[in-house]
Formats: C-alpha cells, structure tokens, sequence
C-alpha cells in the first residue's frame, strides 16, 4: 500500500472493486456493482409527521407540535420554562422566531468561541430535514442553523422543525442532503453509557434537546 493518502484509497476502492465484480447490482462512481434493493419509502398510511413525534420522543425529547401563527409564543414559553436570559442564535434566525421572547438573542457571527457558547443558556435553530423513522433531525449549516459548534456545545438545544422538511425514510434524507456540507444527525438529546449501562447525557452534546413541531391545525395533528 502506498504511502499517501490518496494512493492508499486508490488502492482499497480498487480491492472493492475486485471483490464485488460477480455480485449484481447497480455501479456506483467506483465501478463497483453494488445491489440497492432496501425500501426507500415510508410505510403506506402512516402520518410521517406523527411517527416522527413520535420516535422523537423515544430518544427523551421534547417535543410540542404548533401551528405557525403559534411558533413566536411557543419559543418564548420553552425559553420562559428553562429561565433562559441568553440564548445564541444563527445570525439568519427570522427575528419574528423570538418576537414574543424577552431573552437576549446573541446572533452568531462565527467568533464567538466554545467557553463563549458554553455560557449561553442554550441555543435556537432550525433544521435542514427530519427523518420520520428514526426520530433523527440533521443539520447541514444551512439556512436558520449556523455553524456546528452552535448545536453542539450550549447544555439546551430548541430546534424548530416544519413539517415540509420531514421525511419518512433514512434514504429520503440522504437524497435531501448534499454529503460535502457538514452534516449533524441528532437523536435525542447526547447521551451514552459506560460498561454497566449507565446511561449519561450531555456529553457531546446538549443535554437536553426540545422540538417544535410546525404543522398546521388542519393537518391532523393536535397542535397548539
């Protein structure tokens, strides 16, 4: 194997290669034939936007479906519940987000540092799609969601979801997302467990983590 790292991958893709030659299946960009015969569409009759409340809530989240007239009241009644005085938010957050909110909203403007984050009171975003299956929001550095760090580093993570950006599938999302873009797929607030299945939250990544679910009223869902 070659020394530099391109060389070194050269050489792996060409092993691949190699070892899938005989086995069916569509080609990807490598010339290896890779079979794609797993399901890419969600379940007929099933409300993606209720399974995906619904897994969220399995990973010990928050979350509260609201109608879009509601979402300026619902973010100043989470915020109100954490007594959150100041919260960081990408510099592109519409300012009618946080117009019935009385915290001071600190507008990213990518140098405020990790201890500078850490002492926010947490952090508002938006998302770039949801995965209805898995309960999974990921962020892209997209529009309403800023840099990294902001969603990984403050203790509170409020994530503003529109149910146009939820889909039923993994794949789905995959095809939504451009892969050069710095992905985070978020489940649940961050948490692990150590050899006694102890489980711990916040570790890399808030510890609390809360949705609001932007869905009109007459679209089958209870919301607020």
């Amino acid at each position: 194997m070659t020394s530099d790292t391109g060389g070194a991958r050269d050489e792996i893709l060409a092993r691949v290669r190699d070892a899938l030659r005989d086995v069916p299946g569509d080609e990807d960009t490598t010339g290896a034939a890779i079979p794609r015969e797993y399901r890419r569409r969600g379940d007929p009759g099933v409300d993606r936007i209720e399974r995906f409340a619904e897994r969220v809530e399995d990973y010990r989240a928050n979350v509260l479906a609201v109608a879009p007239e509601a979402l300026p009241a619902a973010v100043a009644a989470r915020l109100g519940d954490r007594r959150a005085r100041r919260v960081v938010v990408p510099a592109d957050v519409p300012p009618d987000w946080l117009a019935a909110s009385d915290v001071e909203a600190v507008r990213d403007d990518g140098t405020l540092t990790a201890a500078d984050l850490d002492g926010m009171d947490g952090v508002l975003t938006g998302c770039a799609v949801g995965v209805a299956e898995t309960g999974t929001i990921v962020l892209d550095a997209g529009d309403r969601q800023g840099r990294r760090a902001l969603s990984l580093v403050p203790d509170y993570h409020l994530c503003v979801v529109f149910a146009d950006q939820v889909v039923a599938t993994v794949p789905e999302a995959v095809a939504r997302l451009d892969p050069r873009h710095p992905l985070t797929w978020v489940s649940g607030p961050s948490a692990t467990s150590d050899i006694e299945l102890d489980r711990v939250e916040g570790v890399h990544g808030p510890r609390t983590l809360e949705v609001l679910l932007v869905r009109p009223a007459d679209a089958g869902v209870s919301v607020t």
